[in-house]
This record gives structure tokens, C-alpha cells and sequence, in this order.
């Protein structure tokens, strides 16, 4: 494929993309296909000659789109939301254009200094405290992970270096095997697996703290098990806080378990993947007081601010906590400027190597919409859901909804629950997931596509309804 090829190829496809989007809604927005269904649908090896575009695009409505979950579907309401915008589009397109692999400042200058300059205008909208902006050479920063999972690792493993330092500073006979079969990592019971995975992954003990009433982390249960812990013998060293769980959006209790934190040297980190798109609005950033605590802070655009993933936003207030524990210099990564203390080499806060240019998605978003284009998006039908469910005396809200997810079930049994479900998912007009809160089986319904009116918002419901009447009728036959 030539440049002039190219141009041609590229417009069909930006013209099948705007297709694809403009008609998502008419898509049936969960597959009908069984496991295994593609192999059958191609050929078993690679062609020895070249296919056309035209038979590669044909393939594509005919193979792939018959076994694509329709995430951005009006109709999508499961998980949470993956964003898309075509300001992200176009920016995503560029960045596969310019194709650097950004590890260092030398390796492309633009690539490091946009993502500096995004992170900031990203803190600042947040209104994250100035210790963790990059700016006027201060000691923190932030820096585009590829998931909130990554994040989550990376501070862990981050702080686990950290306390082995410090340990073997005061204990310099202290082994590093001696200290990590004492170290213990917290979150709460309400976190999501991907914490559990992070401490296992980094070797270390992960202990589940218990949630109050409303699903959130407290001081007196926190400080419970540290105190059992130090008891034991155990060096507590690292916590998640969640804002916003995946379970049902509860928030853990910054302001009570942040000073704990810091009082017992604990590294904190927050983990807002969902929620903290919310807190650029003033009327949302209230749920984030306590971040001051913090010694990293983690939320995904890619979630909720219509920057398409992946794009996963942390800070650190200490930016050398991050180089501490990745930094390596082999001699072909080495470049003039790397101790000038003007530039920032991004691989040094990461685990893979090799970075896309992603902030370019950023910027295109944030330029296009503007602030207060992005608060509007998040205030978006945020309770309308809540709303109907309250008007039907057959169903309960199972906790308070705070954001864009609302956590409800049919009143009685798990298994009248678990039948709706079934049969939601079976008819495919719309898409939900559950979860488990304590003992109870609870659907989930989150606004999730950029393109949902309260018009999809009341079809969901009434077909809801529908089910939920079928399977009372089918309980008490």
C-alpha cells in the first residue's frame, strides 16, 4: 500500500468507522455467537499472496463483527464505561502516523513533554494538590499508565522497594528475602481483583479489610489490623484506597484511613479508575478530600472522559519513589539531557519499555471540549435509572448512588435475581453484568456510551420490567 493508496484507503475506513458508530444503536449489543465460533471462518494459515482491502473489509462485517460485544451500544449498560470520542479517534490515528516508542526524551522529545504538560492540565483540573503536579520543577508528577491494574502494581512495587531500602538502611544485616516474608499490603474487602493480583505478582501477603454498612473502608478496622499485624510480627508497608469500587461505587474513607497512613509510615495509594473522572466537576470533588494523604493517586479517562483507552492517569507526590525502583541504565538508552533535571525519561515509571504517544488523545480531548464540555458530559443522566427503579415497588436500590451506577434487584431471592439476569442477557436488547454485595445478588446498571439519551435509559427500564414481570409469574407457577 503506497501514500496514494493510503490517502483513498484511509477515507473509506474513517467514512466505515462513522458508519459503524452512527448506526451502533441498530446492532444487536451482545453477540449470538458460541466459543470457538471464528477459526471455522478463516482460512488455517496466513496467505502466501496478498488479499485486497476490499475483501479484508468485506471479512470484517462478515467474521468480526458477528462476535463483537458493542461497548459503545446505547444499549451497554454493563461494567463501566470505556471511552470514545472522535477527537480520540483522529488523536490515535496520529500517534500510529508518528509510531515512536517514547521510553526516553531523546527518543522523542514531543512525546515526553506533552504527556508532562497533560498531566498537569489533568491535576489541575482535579484540583489535585501542587505536590503532585511536575511543574516548576517540583518533586512529584504524573505520568500515563496502560490500566488502573498497572498502576496499582507499579506503586506496590514501588513502595516495597522503598521500605527495603529503608529497612536495610537502619538493619543493614536484614536480607531482602528476611524483609519481604514480613511485608503485608492492605485494601479493602470492596477492592477490585486486580489489587489481590498486583500483591501477588510483587510477593507480597495482601490482606482484605472489612467494609462498613455502606461498602467503604474505615480507620477502626484499619487500624485493627495493623495493630494484629505489627503484634505478629509483620512490617505493613503498602494500601489501596478505593474511590468508587466496580462492585457497587462505594468510597473508602480518605480522610480517616489517609492519617493512619502516614502516621504508620504506610505508602497510600488511591485508586479512583471509575470515579475520578467525576471529580472535575466542583459539585463531585468533595469524594476526593483526603488525596493530600496520599502518596500516589491513580483514575482512568479512558473510563469516563472520553479519551479512548488506554489511558490510565497516576501521580506521585515523590517522583523518585518511581525511578528508585525501575530505574536501569544500559548504555544504548543513555542520552545528553538525562541529568539535567529539565526532562523526564518516562521509562524509568513504568514496567514495559516502550509507550505510545498517547498523550496526543489528551490533548486533541481536552482542546475540543473544553472543561466545561467534560463536566457536562459526566453530569450526564447520572440518576435517571435510580429514578425508576424507586417508582417500582418490586425492586430495591442495594446502596446509595453516588455516580453513574446504580446497584438494584428484584425484592426476594438470589435465584429469582440470577433467573432476571439470565434472561436479560439471553434476549440481548441490553447488556448488564452483576456482583455480589455481602450476600446478595445485585445487578448493575451503569451509564456507560457516550451516545445514551433518556430515551435508551427508559426502553432499558421497560424491558426490565418486562422480564422481571416473567419471572415472578414463572416463581410463583
Amino acid at each position: 500500500m503506497n501514500a496514494s493508496e493510503f490517502r483513498r484507503r484511509g477515507k473509506e475506513m474513517v467514512d466505515y468507522m462513522a458508519n459503524y458508530m452512527e448506526g451502533i444503536e441498530g446492532r444487536q449489543v451482545y453477540p449470538d455467537v458460541e466459543p470457538g465460533y471464528l477459526r471455522p471462518l478463516i482460512p488455517a494459515a496466513a496467505p502466501q499472496e496478498p488479499d485486497t482491502f476490499e475483501d479484508i473489509i468485506n471479512d470484517v462485517e462478515k467474521i468480526i463483527m458477528p462476535g463483537v460485544t458493542h461497548w459503545h451500544s446505547p444499549y451497554f449498560f454493563a461494567y463501566f464505561p470505556t471511552a470514545s470520542s472522535y477527537p480520540a479517534m483522529l488523536a490515535d490515528m496520529l500517534c500510529g502516523a508518528i509510531g515512536c516508542i517514547g521510553f526516553s526524551w531523546a527518543a522523542s522529545p514531543a512525546c515526553t513533554e506533552l504527556e508532562t504538560v497533560m498531566m498537569d492540565w489533568l491535576g489541575k483540573m482535579l484540583e489535585l494538590p501542587k505536590a503532585f503536579l511536575n511543574e516548576k520543577a517540583g518533586e512529584g508528577g504524573g505520568v500515563i499508565q496502560g490500566s488502573a491494574s498497572e498502576a496499582t502494581l507499579v506503586a506496590l512495587l514501588a513502595a516495597r522497594t522503598k521500605v527495603i531500602h529503608r529497612l536495610q538502611a537502619a538493619s543493614p544485616e536484614l536480607t531482602q528475602a528476611a524483609i519481604m516474608e514480613k511485608l503485608v499490603a492492605y485494601s479493602s474487602d470492596q477492592a477490585h481483583s486486580s489489587v489481590e493480583r498486583a500483591g501477588l505478582i510483587g510477593g507480597v501477603k495482601l490482606k482484605a479489610i472489612p467494609s462498613d454498612g455502606n461498602f467503604a473502608m474505615r480507620a477502626s478496622a484499619l487500624q485493627e489490623a495493623l495493630e494484629r499485624d505489627k503484634a505478629a510480627g509483620l512490617i505493613p508497608f503498602f494500601m489501596v484506597a478505593t474511590l468508587g469500587t466496580t462492585t457497587c461505587c462505594s468510597f473508602d474513607n480518605l480522610l480517616e484511613v489517609g492519617p493512619i497512613c502516614n502516621k504508620e509510615d504506610i505508602w497510600l495509594h488511591v485508586d479512583a479508575a471509575y470515579a475520578g473522572s467525576a471529580f472535575i466537576c466542583p459539585e463531585f470533588r468533595h469524594l476526593l478530600n483526603g488525596v493530600e494523604f496520599a502518596d500516589s493517586f491513580n483514575f482512568n479517562p479512558h473510563k469516563w472522559l472520553l479519551v479512548n483507552f488506554d489511558c490510565s492517569a497516576m501521580w506521585v507526590k515523590k517522583r523518585t519513589d518511581l525511578t528508585g525502583a525501575f530505574r536501569l541504565d544500559p548504555t544504548y538508552l543513555k542520552h545528553s539531557h538525562q541529568d539535567s533535571g529539565l526532562i523526564t525519561d518516562y521509562r524509568h515509571w513504568q514496567i514495559p519499555l516502550g509507550r505510545r504517544f498517547r498523550s496526543l488523545k489528551m490533548w486533541f480531548v481536552f482542546r475540543m471540549y473544553g472543561v466545561k464540555g467534560l463536566q457536562a458530559y459526566i453530569r450526564k443522566l447520572s440518576h435517571e435509572f435510580e429514578s425508576l427503579v424507586r417508582q417500582d415497588p418490586r425492586f430495591e436500590i442495594c446502596v446509595e448512588v453516588i455516580l453513574g451506577l446504580v446497584c438494584f434487584r428484584l425484592k426476594g431471592s438470589n435465584k429469582v435475581n440470577e433467573a432476571l439476569l439470565q434472561r436479560i442477557n439471553s434476549a440481548k436488547k441490553i447488556h448488564l453484568v452483576p456482583c455480589h454485595l455481602r450476600d446478595k445478588f445485585v445487578l448493575r446498571f451503569a451509564i456507560c456510551s457516550r451516545t445514551v439519551e433518556s430515551a435508551h435509559v427508559q426502553r432499558a427500564w421497560e424491558h426490565i420490567k418486562e422480564l422481571a414481570a416473567d419471572v415472578l409469574r414463572a416463581e410463583r407457577e
